[in-house]
């Protein structure tokens, strides 16, 4: 095996923890974002819940002045009832003072279902009111929690990137520009272990003669796997010429004294 392979494993090694710290560290704005926007809706829920309000309270004013108008226009009419001359004029006027009373009825219906409209919409306000304190303070802890995850993760990406330069040291140019080349087409893998005689990159077999080039001590050349292109690399032993197993031996022991 090639004496920079150790060195290629360690460096794919730590290639994955940064992919993956960056990709964690990534995530932390849009976590952000989804604790901004959810506290913009609950401050819009106690703008629109406010609105409903305002416009509950208009209502009941509105309604409150005709009850007050129709009883002060009923008011004149009996007032008036006593100084009319005639049967027809006094008719009349019973005529206006009852139709005023029925309009004083249907505003005050009207006026008690906007009072209680308006209680419901103060209800709704206290509660938008309490869900926004709510998430203020909860959005306040993620916000720190985020925060101080980001300064782990950025502490533990520049560890990792001083840890990726020690790695690189005892590499030689062309394998580093090799491993590149191939990590960019392989998701960030540049090495593959060939195990079982496979390649564990691709699953695709690998010719016997280089698994034994592979476990040859020392040795300068790169293999790859001639499916995917990943650098092989084999953990395997080296087999003993010659040794046998306890069952072969004492079958070749049997043969021998047949």
């Amino acid at each position: 095996m090639h004496s920079a392979i150790p060195h290629l494993i360690e460096l794919q090694r730590v290639d994955h923890l940064i992919v993956a710290v960056r990709t964690e560290i990534e995530t932390f704005p849009k976590r952000v974002r989804e604790a901004d926007a959810k506290l913009s809706g609950a401050r819009t829920a106690v703008a629109a819940a406010r609105e409903r309000l305002v416009n509950s309270q208009k209502d009941r004013k509105k309604f409150e002045l005709d009850v007050q108008q129709w009883k002060d226009r009923a008011k004149k009419y009996r007032d008036q009832s006593g100084a009319v001359k005639t049967n027809e004029a006094y008719k009349a006027l019973q005529h206006e003072i009852a139709n005023a009373e029925a309009e004083v009825a249907k505003a005050e219906d009207a006026q008690l279902e906007v009072m209680m409209a308006s209680e419901e919409a103060e209800r709704r306000v206290r509660h938008a009111e309490a869900n926004l304190k709510e998430d203020e303070t909860a959005v306040t802890k993620e916000r720190k929690v985020i925060e101080t995850l980001q300064a782990e993760k950025k502490q533990q990406l520049d560890s990792l990137l001083a840890e990726r330069e020690r790695a690189l040291a005892p590499i030689p140019e062309d394998l580093r520009e090799l491993y590149t080349r191939i990590a960019k087409r392989h998701h960030g893998a540049g090495l593959a272990e060939a195990r079982d005689g496979q390649c564990r990159g691709c699953g695709m077999r690998v010719l016997p003669h280089t698994l034994q080039e592979l476990r040859r001590d020392p040795n300068e050349e790169i293999y790859r796997c001639e499916s995917c292109g990943l650098i092989l690399y084999t953990l395997e032993p080296v087999p003993v010429p010659g040794s046998a197993s306890g069952s072969e031996r004492a079958a070749s022991s049997a043969v021998n004294h047949s």
